[in-house]
């Protein structure tokens, strides 16, 4: 693995320097998690259910859209049903 790509617990880091003002030199870690795995899948698995409900261009693009807001609604009709919306 590359010194300028470790990361803690197997995870992918990238490392980068950056010079600022008074020629100060900051390091920059991204880490790239599991977590953007998981949300990928489960937008491309959402596109696909909503797409079986309409085959059509534009339930293609309808699921597509849905496929992005399907988790906004789910925690609103959650906080509904817990009686806080």
């Amino acid at each position: 693995m590359d010194s300028n790509r470790k990361g803690k617990g197997g995870s992918m880091a990238e490392v980068q320097e950056v010079r600022v003002r008074n020629d100060k030199v900051v390091r920059v870690v991204a880490e790239n998690g599991a977590m953007g795995w998981v949300a990928f899948t489960a937008y491309i698995g959402a596109v696909i259910y909503f797409f079986q409900l309409d085959q059509t261009f534009w339930g293609f693009i309808l699921a597509l859209l849905k496929a992005i807001f399907w988790p906004a609604y789910l925690v609103f009709e959650g906080m509904r049903a817990l009686g806080a919306a």
